[in-house]
């Protein structure tokens, strides 16, 4: 098939890239940041939340297309200039979403007709899953009025090589090699639903010439889950270390937070995805469970990918100072192989 992608330059959208083009796919990509691309693989060159993008770089081959990938969209008005630049032009329409996009559920795993965000809560994902709920909205409207073939993808959360942001596991794994303690905050116990990148890029790419997936909505996330406690005992031993893991007290500063824990499960707790759907529609499988995808990233990491980032720890400094200035005693113990202080 002959396949734009939106994005494209790192992350899932590059690893979706490859993917694309080690199937055979004619692949062109628009960003605005050039990337090692694929031999073969065509990029055109803009921002498309700028002006006039779209119709000046990308209209002129609204036709020459036979399915779209936006991992670029993350509301409405962004969706919107796309859905009407490619109506009845293409034979897929594949829209990368979220988790963010469902409440919270107290029954597990979340299928894909589990309740979704219907405000901006900022308790949960504020903006972000509620203007991702309104996208699949309007593709869905648009299948209804126009019979646009679009499938969801609806990713958890991500790790691999490439990570865009030094506070997943860049960060982490450089305070594992210097031997730092990690600090966490709130529910270590909480269960956390993670996905390697390029088992994602798999799954986006595998609905492509599947009849099936037209009108569908899809979870994707790896085959397995753990703690966020055993999450960061899993990165030292990625690393090769052991991590030393502090669950850090309560009535700290409201700015102290976890450096190296950012996921609202801490909060709230575990939340677990089916992936059912997409095992059983889309002839998909994770090849990477927790162990293999954090050893990759860390392959990567170690290799090439830790001169990338700056890293800044004073904000680690500054609890374990508060921590210590509070005296040992309010050391309480450890559980589930967290240090535990007293509030």
């Amino acid at each position: 098939m002959r396949v734009l992608v939106f994005g494209g330059n790192r992350y899932i959208g590059l690893n979706l890239v490859h993917e694309l083009a080690e199937r055979g796919h004619e692949v062109t990509v628009l960003n605005s940041h050039p990337a090692a691309l694929p031999a073969g693989v065509t990029r055109l060159h803009g921002n498309r939340h700028e002006p006039g993008v779209l119709e000046n770089v990308v209209g002129p081959l609204r036709d020459s297309f036979d399915a779209v990938f936006d991992n670029t969209a993350y509301n409405p008005d962004q969706l919107a200039p796309t859905v009407e630049l490619f109506r009845g032009r293409v034979k897929h329409f594949v829209f990368t979403s979220s988790i963010a996009a469902y409440r919270w559920a107290d029954a597990l795993p979340v299928t894909e007709d589990a309740a979704l965000a219907d405000k901006p809560d900022p308790i949960f994902y504020g903006g972000y899953g509620y203007d991702k709920v309104r996208c699949e909205a309007l593709l869905e409207k648009e299948r209804r009025e126009n019979g646009l073939p679009y499938s969801v993808m609806r990713i958890s959360h991500s790790l691999g090589p490439m990570s865009p942001l030094v506070t997943r596991e860049p960060g982490t794994f450089r305070r594992l090699e210097e031997g730092r303690p990690l600090l966490l905050a709130g529910k270590t116990e909480a269960i956390v639903h993670f996905i390697h990148v390029r088992d994602a890029a798999r799954a986006l790419a595998s609905v492509l010439g599947n009849e099936r997936a037209a009108g569908q909505i899809y979870n994707i996330a790896g085959s397995d889950y753990c703690s966020i406690s055993s999450y960061m005992r899993l990165m030292g031993e990625a690393v090769g270390v052991e991590a030393r893991l502090i669950a850090m007290p309560g009535g700290l500063p409201a700015e102290m937070r976890s450096p190296v824990g950012h996921w609202l499960e801490a909060r709230h707790g575990s939340m677990i995805f089916s992936i059912e759907k997409a095992r059983r529609e889309l002839d998909w499988e994770p090849l990477f469970d927790l162990r293999s995808g954090l050893a990759d990233s860390y392959r990567w990491f170690s290799e090439e990918g830790r001169s990338r980032y700056e890293y800044d720890f004073t904000a680690d400094d500054a609890i374990l100072a508060e921590i210590a200035r509070r005296g040992e005693e309010a050391h309480s113990g450890e559980a589930d192989g967290v240090r535990i202080f007293e509030a």
